[in-house]
């Protein structure tokens, strides 16, 4: 179905693997034009409770392809801006958690699809001290800015004048300094990667999918509110828990001291 992406699915996590190897992953308007194409599987999928994105090969994404871009006029960079920018956000705003499993390169576009996504776990290099995690923003290199979202997420997430010198300077970052400013949530050995992730999105899954859900939207959306309205806002949606079967399950759960609950999304 998909040429440059993998999508495949398990118990209610779904994996997004970006598969052009040869371009280490690099997005061009094939994989983002798959990635709209998985994002509206994805966004219609009522089972699926966390998904993961990965790349294959020894790259995550590295970035937005060049050579397409070259040749790009200020009309056709603003539509190609404006095209990717949406893919992220579709990403951001997904109600399912979301988590990054960064093998390898995550430059320009690689890094600015990682922080759409809610977690970012990173490898770290192997034995011989080769591979691993490495993150930039590396654009102002080539004569233009990031363009799909890098300036608004990456101060969002480890403060403006941290993100000023990443961006200014294009400078790459390994897993543990990025873990240490606050962009990498975990690391893990490059074999470990995968299974961290799928554990981490199980423990997700295994929770009452509306409450989780609730909760993202009680983070995402109160983050861009005043404290008063972000309080307000939660208050509004726990107390809309207290009308779903899950609610009553979960608490039926603790009461009756059963480890096992049987959360129905509803």
């Amino acid at each position: 179905m998909y040429e440059t992406i993998r999508y495949e699915k398990s118990e209610g996590i779904g994996v997004v693997t970006i598969s052009r190897p040869k371009a280490l992953n690099a997005l061009n308007a094939a994989v983002v034009g798959e990635l709209e194409q998985v994002l509206t599987e994805i966004e219609q999928d009522a089972e699926l409770r966390a998904l993961i994105i990965t790349g294959e090969g020894r790259s995550f994404v590295a970035g937005a392809d060049i050579g397409e871009q070259c040749p790009m006029d200020i009309a056709q960079g603003r539509k190609w801006g404006q095209r990717g920018s949406a893919v992220m956000r579709r990403i951001e705003k997904l109600e399912i958690p979301t988590i990054a499993a960064v093998n390898g390169f995550a430059l320009g576009g690689g890094c600015e699809l990682a922080m759409s996504c809610d977690i970012i776990l990173a490898a770290l290099p192997n034995a011989d001290g080769k591979g691993g995690a490495k993150f930039g923003q590396p654009e102002v290199g080539l004569g233009i800015t990031p363009g799909f979202s890098g300036t608004q997420r990456l101060p969002r997430r480890v403060g403006a004048s941290k993100a000023k010198e990443l961006i200014f300077s294009g400078k790459m970052i390994g897993p543990e300094e990025a873990m240490r400013i606050g962009l990498v949530n975990a690391v893990y050995a490059p074999e470990e990667l995968m299974p961290g992730a799928m554990d981490m999105a199980k423990s997700f899954a295994a929770n009452a999918p509306i409450a989780v859900k609730y909760s993202k939207a009680c983070i995402d959306r109160g983050m861009q509110m005043d404290i008063d309205d972000g309080i307000a806002l939660e208050n509004e949606l726990f107390a809309m828990c207290f009308a779903t079967e899950d609610q009553k399950e979960g608490m039926g759960a603790f009461l009756e001291k059963r480890k096992e609950k049987h959360f129905k999304n509803r």
